[in-house]
């Protein structure tokens, strides 16, 4: 039995990814699309891989469960999921919700949903909150390594444009990012707060925005408790990841270039001080996929009993 999904906030470019990948899931078909600036135009118009008839839709909070989707994800900026979710538990529907903002992802009560990391946690909660995309590629960068550091960890950052949504701004101005690197947020960013909350330890990340759209890359500084020789680090990561398509084990450091449209995160350039007791790990990841619309599609398959990858192109 097929299942069905509806997507607030479809017209963004991770709205776009999310119908691509439910329109060639075996067990999902999409029950609406809602994006109030494309309202009454034909999906297929704008996403070729979905060939039905479905139009976008503008529905208002309170129209939402009468929708009866059996899941939705939302994917809307920071603040907007809470009135979302209150107008379905006024309605008493309980569908599953994934959301993809920073909205829930410190609120207990939501299941936080890094897969890799946080699978033995998921006991069959219907709302479940998705991790940010910098937030994803920290996490698996550091947890192999987490009993044995000695001090915060640092992590350099830089994300395409695409990172900085649709809505115009400098952070997503081809112009002004050309020959350009830009920062911003330098400390307290929410990705920041996330992965420190999430592992428990001190991060302090730097974020930058690169001229090029999609993919991010992490570069991370991790001083140890000991000595570690090289192949040691390596074999903490292999072991760790071993059974997980979805992270692939280097030797040498991972591209950004390299991770555009592919669903996984890579990790490698494992270079340690003339002390063994510094490492830095470099993660690469498209943030629109594993970062935000690939990871969503695993947290649906593990709430409805699927294989965690059905319908993720390995």
């Amino acid at each position: 039995m097929t299942r069905s999904v509806g997507i607030v906030g479809a017209r963004g470019y991770v709205g776009a990814e999310l119908i691509r990948l439910i329109a060639a899931h075996p067990q999902f078909d999409l029950a609406f699309v809602s994006s109030r600036e494309l309202v009454g135009q034909r999906v297929a118009d704008h996403i070729s891989e979905y060939a039905g008839e479905l139009r976008y839709s503008s529905p208002s909070n309170d129209e939402l469960p009468g929708l009866r989707a059996d899941a939705v994800i939302l994917a809307l900026p920071n603040g907007k999921a809470a009135a979302c979710v209150a107008a379905f538990d006024a309605a008493g529907a309980d569908p599953v919700i994934v959301d993809l903002s920073a909205d829930y992802r410190f609120d207990d009560g939501w299941y936080y949903g890094l897969p890799e990391l946080t699978r033995d946690r998921y006991a069959g909660q219907r709302r479940i909150s998705n991790p940010g995309c910098y937030a994803t590629a920290m996490q698996l960068a550091v947890a192999p390594m987490l009993d044995s550091l000695a001090a915060p960890v640092q992590c350099f950052g830089v994300s395409g444009y695409s990172g900085a949504g649709t809505t115009p701004s400098d952070k997503n101005d081809p112009g002004k990012l050309r020959d350009n690197l830009m920062p911003y947020a330098l400390t307290n960013h929410v990705h920041e707060r996330e992965v420190t909350r999430q592992l428990g330890v001190d991060v302090q990340f730097m974020p930058h925005v690169a001229p090029h759209f999609r993919g991010l890359t992490i570069t991370a500084n991790l001083t140890l408790s000991r000595e570690f020789a090289r192949e040691d680090v390596i074999a903490r990561y292999r072991e760790r990841y071993a059974d997980e398509p979805l992270v692939q084990v280097l030797d040498e450091a991972p591209w950004v270039s390299r991770i555009a449209n592919r669903h996984h995160v890579e990790l490698g350039g494992f270079t340690l001080s003339p002390d063994g007791k510094r490492v830095v790990v470099v993660a690469t990841e498209d943030n629109l996929l594993k970062g935000a619309a690939t990871q969503a599609l695993q947290n649906l398959n593990m709430a409805f009993g699927f294989s965690e990858t059905m319908g993720i192109p390995l």
